[in-house]
Parts: C-alpha cells; sequence; structure tokens
C-alpha cells in the first residue's frame, strides 16, 4: 500500500477533449493499514475552532515524522496521517509520534488540538474555507455544504491482494458499518445543541451527492464500466468525488473505511484500525459468506440505528432478518475474530473495543458525561484536549 494521503494528481487520461479514466489497482501487501485522522484547532480562551492550520503546517513542516500532515476544507482543521503500518500497534506509535508533535506546536501558537466528531458548538459560517484549488471549487460547488463540513472523521485503508477481492471485502465490510459507527461515536453536540445522536457528524456527510453506499459490483471490470458510465455523465471527473462510506482507493490498493468519527484517543484510533485489520483477516482466510445486493435492503436503517442510538442501536442481520441489540452482534464478532486479531497482534485492540461494548462506552457518552458535570461545552473542549494529549 503507498502512502496514504499523496498530493492530488490529474486521473489518468484526462485532458482536453478526454474523459478521466480509471487508474489501475496498484499491488499493496494484504492487510497492511493506514490511518488518516482530522482533527480541530481550538484556541485557549472560549475552546472555539481557530483558524491556525497554516501556523501549524508550518512547524510541523520543520520536524521529521512518519506519514504526513496536510490541510483540509477549512481552516480550523488539520488531517495528520500514518505512513504503511503493519499492526495496530505500529498504528498507535506513529500516531502517537503525530500526536506529541502536534501538542508541542499547538503550545507555542497557544492553541489546543482536539479529537471527536464535531466541535460542540462552533457557528459553520464564521469558518474559513482553507485556500487550496481543490477546497475553493468544492465551495464554488457546494456553497454552504462546504463550510457546514468542519466535521473530523477517522479513515482506515486496509491493504487488498487484488482488485476483485479488495471489492468482495468492501461489500462485506459494509455489512458491519453500524459496528464502525457505534465504536467511534464521538459526535453529539451541533451547534450548541445535544442532537441526541451519537454521531451526528455523518448527517453532514449524507448531504453530499455521491455519498452513502458504493455500487454492488463484486469484479473491477464491473466497476470501471460502472466509473465509466459515471464520468461520461460528467458528474465526477475522480474517485475523489465519490464520497461512500467504503470505497475503493486503486492508486494505493486499498479500500478505505470513511464512516468512523475522529476519537478522543490516538489509542482508540488505532485499536479501531486493528478491529478493520482483524475483520479483512477474517475475511480473506475464511471467506465467511458471500456479499450480495440484498445485504443493502437494511443498510441505511443499521447506519441511522448506529448513528441516533450508538451502542444501544438495534442491528437488522441482513442474512436472517433477525433483530438483535447491536451491542450484542458487536461482541459476537470480536470473539469470533480474537484468533485472527492475537495473530496480527491486534488482541489488545480488540480487548479494549470489547470491554468498552460492555460498558456500553463510547467517547459520545464520555462527552455528554463530561457535558452533566460541567454544564459548559467550552470546558468540555478543555477537558477534551487534556483527552487527546493523553493526560485527561
Amino acid at each position: 500500500m503507498p502512502e496514504p494521503l499523496l498530493p492530488d494528481v490529474t486521473p489518468a487520461g484526462e485532458g482536453p477533449g478526454t474523459l478521466p479514466t480509471l487508474e489501475p489497482f496498484s499491488e499493496s501487501r494484504p492487510l497492511t493499514l493506514g490511518v488518516e485522522l482530522e482533527l480541530q484547532l481550538v484556541n485557549t480562551h472560549d475552546y472555539d475552532l481557530a483558524p491556525y492550520s497554516d501556523e501549524m503546517l508550518r512547524l510541523m513542516g520543520k520536524l521529521s515524522l512518519p506519514g504526513s500532515v496536510v490541510p483540509e476544507m477549512t481552516s480550523s482543521m488539520i488531517e495528520i496521517s500514518t505512513g504503511v503500518c503493519e499492526s495496530a500497534a505500529h498504528v498507535l506509535g506513529e500516531l502517537t509520534q503525530l500526536r506529541d508533535a502536534l501538542v508541542k506546536c499547538a503550545d507555542k501558537l497557544n492553541i489546543a488540538v482536539v479529537g471527536g466528531g464535531t466541535h460542540p458548538f462552533q457557528q459553520w459560517h464564521r469558518q474559513r474555507i482553507y485556500d487550496k484549488p481543490r477546497f475553493r471549487e468544492l465551495s464554488d460547488l457546494y456553497g454552504y455544504l462546504s463550510k457546514q463540513f468542519t466535521v473530523f472523521g477517522q479513515h482506515v485503508h486496509v491493504g487488498c491482494p487484488s482488485a476483485d477481492e479488495a471489492l468482495v471485502m468492501l461489500h462485506r465490510m459494509s455489512r458491519y458499518i453500524p459496528h464502525f459507527i457505534a465504536l467511534s461515536a464521538s459526535s453529539p453536540y451541533v451547534q450548541g445543541q445535544d442532537t441526541s445522536f451519537d454521531s451526528a457528524r455523518l448527517n453532514s456527510v449524507s448531504a453530499f451527492p455521491m455519498s452513502g453506499r458504493a455500487p454492488f459490483t463484486l469484479t473491477w471490470d464491473g466497476f470501471t464500466g460502472f466509473f465509466n458510465k459515471t464520468t461520461r455523465t460528467g458528474v465526477v471527473k475522480s474517485m475523489k468525488d465519490f464520497y461512500w462510506d467504503i470505497r475503493p482507493k486503486p492508486e494505493y490498493g486499498t479500500i478505505e473505511i470513511r464512516v468512523f468519527d475522529t476519537p478522543l484517543t490516538v489509542e482508540r484510533a488505532a485499536a479501531l484500525a486493528g478491529l478493520v485489520q482483524s475483520l479483512a483477516a477474517w475475511f480473506l482466510h475464511e471467506q465467511p459468506f458471500t456479499p450480495v445486493e440484498d445485504d443493502y435492503m437494511v443498510y441505511t436503517y443499521n447506519r441511522f440505528q448506529a448513528c441516533r442510538f450508538g451502542l444501544e442501536a438495534v442491528y437488522v442481520d441482513p442474512e436472517s432478518g433477525r433483530h438483535l441489540p447491536l451491542r450484542d452482534h458487536i461482541l459476537q464478532t470480536l470473539r469470533l475474530l480474537a484468533p485472527h486479531a492475537q495473530r496480527l497482534g491486534a488482541g489488545p485492540a480488540i480487548q479494549l473495543l470489547a470491554e468498552d461494548a460492555e460498558l456500553g462506552a463510547n467517547d459520545a457518552r464520555w462527552l455528554r458525561q463530561q457535558q452533566a458535570r460541567e454544564r459548559l461545552l467550552p470546558e468540555v473542549v478543555r477537558r477534551g484536549g487534556q483527552r487527546f494529549k493523553g493526560s485527561g
């Protein structure tokens, strides 16, 4: 799997009078990982978002670090990414280095770095679009949605043996989208209000065209045909225009899971990567089921349940139609994955997630507990910054 987050490139074949073409699916080492985290930059006066991404990028650029640090849609956001990692422990090691560097740079600027899928009380109309051609283009196209997209997610790439196997893995992984959402949920507050959702962030993502689920095809030839039809309409120009919950990334030889809220800690981010890797290993080694189009009959319902209720959601099994508590299905899944997790060194990651699922604990619950205690959202953000540092 190549390094995540390469600079923007023109899609292969794109030029005057030509249509974009889908690039070949690159080789990658199966089950390798790459993790991206979008993070909040806040001031230390009232803990609102602060437009300091340029200053942070300048300071971080002077350091020798793994992965990369890049701007995001608005100037109070920053994104860090690992390089190619072999295990959850490897992910944690790189994220910890990046986190520690971010904290030191933020201290120099008298700001703080915070996790979480939304900032609890920022006002979207005050945000500034970061000065980058693609972000300006998206702002022109999507209007106010671009500033409302000041939300923060974790993306996990996992290496796949081939293009066809990547698509099969993508559609197998789709059954576990509710599990990913519930375990990572950290966005209960929007514009100063408790939304009653554990993950309100995904409501912002859903406003964009080409969001939701990928088309059902299990062969790269079939997917290429879909891509060609879509680009002929002029609706999309490259894979970057698809905001699907999971999408193939042919330039890296991966699939990319995009539904995670950014966790409050790098430890949880690494644990979620370990979960993805363990699921992928189970799929590759045991071929437990063949995905079918009918799996998606309950997809939107399960996704909504997980966003709204988190670990207290109802899960509808797409094969049997049986309704059961999502938390029970998560625990069943984690037990099933345990042998694969142990072999990959992801045992501690799975154990951490299992313990939290048993307790019904995710980051959304932690944030609500802080607000119930403090009755002041800026103090909740301050405590979130301490938690991200590893001292809260």
